[in-house]
């Protein structure tokens, strides 16, 4: 590929120009950075981007931190010129400054990770070194916003025009396919046998999203299984390896079984409302049979928010949600299968209610529930006993849910909930919804 040459061309560049820095390897990072912000000609600029990296890669936990701070202390946009700008917009303004205004307040950090990121390999560099940072954010709050400024540049490099949408399967290379059983992070994947079973068989298939700069590095997938039926359990998912495969005409429904972001670094990086879309797409145009597109999706957050007794009203007029709680929190002391199956009911009801009415915000507290009702889904059914692991009945008591992708009201459920946070279920679950 013309890239990959040109990539090529520039680390040869690299190495040979190193050479003429004499003394620049004994440099610190702090003296690296300013040279790189001092820089005007290009090929200095990439030589210098590539020893700033490297220098960082050997920095120490501390050190990275005190790297962390500098950037936050030393790379802000100049209040003086901020304040001239300003003063110039407020005497006349119009268009232009404006635009001068919004230049002048960019944080000088934003032109740093851009000069970084010229020479070969950088961009993964970049997406580690903020693995890094997130790290630190809990016990250094101040750092949030530089940690702004690596989700604003990475908003643009990893936009949607950047993205290929790649079928994993069986011949992909050894490299992929290593990395996607790493970085399963729903149902693990055992060993490559149980892998081949969840991409080579003819209902089974694996997409994944890739970048041009991160060379075999999968950002996302998504496993599915084609069948004719709803599922209400994952483990006949995982345990036939597509042993119920019939004719491609016989599928009429798309399952997303499992999907995993691949990169800690690019948190808070949206690709998976556009990989779900996608990968509706193309399986319509593969199986045009297939007319019903759900999830089979864990419940992380429902045994934390179960447990939580502050969330239990404690005024002598119990609502009918803590009372339900109450009961499901009883539940909760005995997990065993059997308990689930004789209370299924009221699992189902205390599973619905906690996706309907727990709240972040407007938005459900569910990180899962979050993902799919903004990517336009509805909650179209709850299956206890669906997750039987150890972490399934961990997590949710067993229960799974199906978001239902019906492709006639993705557009407007996504508005609704993106502006008023309403969350649209199946009508046959109404009768659940107990009052708060």
């Amino acid at each position: 590929m013309a890239l990959d040459r040109f990539q090529d061309f520039l680390s040869a560049l690299v190495a040979k120009q190193r050479a003429l820095f004499v003394g620049s390897e004994q440099e610190s990072i702090v003296d690296l950075l300013t040279k790189l912000m001092g820089t005007s000609g290009e090929v200095s600029g990439i030589v210098t981007a590539r020893q700033a990296l490297d220098h960082y890669v050997g920095l120490s936990e501390d050190q990275k931190l005190a790297f962390f701070q500098n950037l936050e202390s030393s790379f802000n946009a100049d209040e003086t010129l901020v304040n001239l700008a300003y003063q110039a917009y407020a005497k006349n303004p119009c268009s232009q400054t404006l635009n001068k205004l919004s230049l002048t307040t960019e944080p000088r950090r934003l032109e740093l990770l851009r000069r970084l990121n010229q020479t070969p390999g950088a961009t993964h560099e970049l997406v580690s070194m903020r693995t890094d940072l997130l790290k630190f954010l809990k016990q250094q709050p101040e750092l949030k916003t530089v940690d702004d400024d690596f989700v604003r540049m990475f908003t643009s490099w990893f936009g949607r025009g950047f993205l290929q949408l790649e079928t994993i399967n069986w011949s992909t290379s050894a490299a992929i396919l290593e990395r996607i059983i790493r970085y399963e992070a729903v149902h693990e994947i055992r060993d490559w046998d149980d892998l081949r079973s969840r991409i080579d068989p003819l209902n089974r298939r694996c997409f994944a999203y890739f970048h041009p700069a991160l060379v075999d590095e999968p950002l996302i997938f998504v496993e599915v299984a084609l069948l004719n039926e709803l599922p209400g359990a994952i483990a006949p998912i995982l345990e036939s390896g597509g042993g119920e495969v019939g004719r491609s005409s016989d599928f009429n429904t798309a399952v997303f079984y499992s999907i995993s972001n691949c990169q800690p670094g690019l948190r808070n990086i949206s690709f998976g409302n556009f990989l779900i879309k996608q990968v509706v797409q193309e399986l319509q145009s593969e199986f045009p049979s297939i007319k019903t597109f759900v999830t089979l999706s864990p419940v992380p957050g429902f045994s934390h928010w179960l447990l939580n007794k502050s969330a239990v009203a404690d005024d002598g007029d119990r609502s009918q949600l803590s009372e339900l709680k109450a009961e499901a929190q009883a539940l909760s002391q005995n997990q065993t299968a059997e308990s689930i199956t004789e209370n299924a009911d009221l699992l189902r009801k205390a599973v619905f209610n906690y996706l309907v009415q727990a709240k972040k915000g407007k938005f459900p507290l569910d990180p899962v529930a979050r993902f799919h009702l903004g990517n336009g889904a509805s909650l179209h059914q709850i299956h206890p006993r669906a997750d039987c692991s150890d972490k399934g009945m961990q997590q949710s008591l067993s229960a799974m849910v199906n978001y239902l992708y019906d492709l006639r009201s993705i557009e407007s459920n996504h508005e609704s909930y993106a502006s008023e946070g309403i969350v649209h279920f199946n009508d046959k679950l109404k009768s659940l919804l107990t009052k708060s």
